[in-house]
């Protein structure tokens, strides 16, 4: 249908819609990466690195905060707005972010009035962003997200600052605790690798699965009787 709203196209589509959230690290596009096939559906990735403010943020956090936080809410508002919808119309669709995560962020990096007027055009544009079915959280303990940052060794990052990825880690806590806006699984995976284990990425599978109430769903195992019982 010729000039049809991509977010009318959503609402008529009842296709699957998964976000994978946490802290800077924790592994989301790597989960997303290996979940989509499973699923049968796309996968939306963050344009992170088109953001020309980003690297001059991790050397000077306060100078270049605002134009990095507005060049990526718009980005992020572009992509959920107009990708978001249209994918859905095709299928199943997992992402490795959700629009929310932007003012989180912004929370963090900005203040006075460069916080308020981002808030201004953060609250306009959110009324028009369609919500996952699940939120997927992926805690971590600070130091191990600290670890996976290294290994993946990006340019930018490798002098990141311990207290701002720790302070990013709390927000994301406070964030999800109590959180009520749509179906949400929160899983520790300090003490996981989905990636070398594959028990690790089956066990992830079938709590989204059991999420969303998709099958196949593995049932739990009973609890074997203890020898002295």
């Amino acid at each position: 249908m010729l000039g049809a709203d991509p977010l009318d196209m959503f609402l008529l589509s009842e296709a699957m819609y998964l976000a994978i959230e946490g802290v800077i690290g924790v592994g989301k596009t790597t989960l997303g990466r290996l979940l989509h096939p499973t699923f049968d559906a796309e996968l939306l990735l963050e344009e992170f690195e088109e953001n020309p403010f980003l690297s001059k943020f991790y050397g000077d956090r306060q100078r270049y905060a605002f134009q990095t936080q507005i060049f990526f809410l718009l980005s992020r508002y572009r992509q959920q707005r107009q990708t978001v919808p249209q994918a859905l119309s095709r299928g199943n669709l997992i992402a490795d972010y959700t629009f929310e995560k932007d003012a989180l962020f912004a929370r963090l990096n900005l203040t006075g009035d460069e916080l308020s007027t981002y808030q201004l055009v953060h609250d306009a544009l959110a009324e028009r962003i369609p919500r996952p079915d699940l939120i997927v959280y992926l805690q971590v303990e600070t130091d191990i997200a600290l670890k996976r940052i290294a290994m993946r060794d990006r340019s930018y990052e490798r002098d990141m600052d311990r207290d701002y990825i720790d302070a990013l880690n709390q927000a994301y806590a406070a964030h999800f605790n109590n959180y009520i806006h749509t179906r949400l699984i929160t899983i520790d995976s300090s003490r996981l690798d989905f990636v070398a284990n594959g028990k690790d990425l089956t066990s992830i599978e079938q709590d989204i699965r059991r999420a969303l109430e998709t099958p196949p769903i593995q049932p739990e195992l009973p609890l074997e009787a203890s020898e002295d019982a």
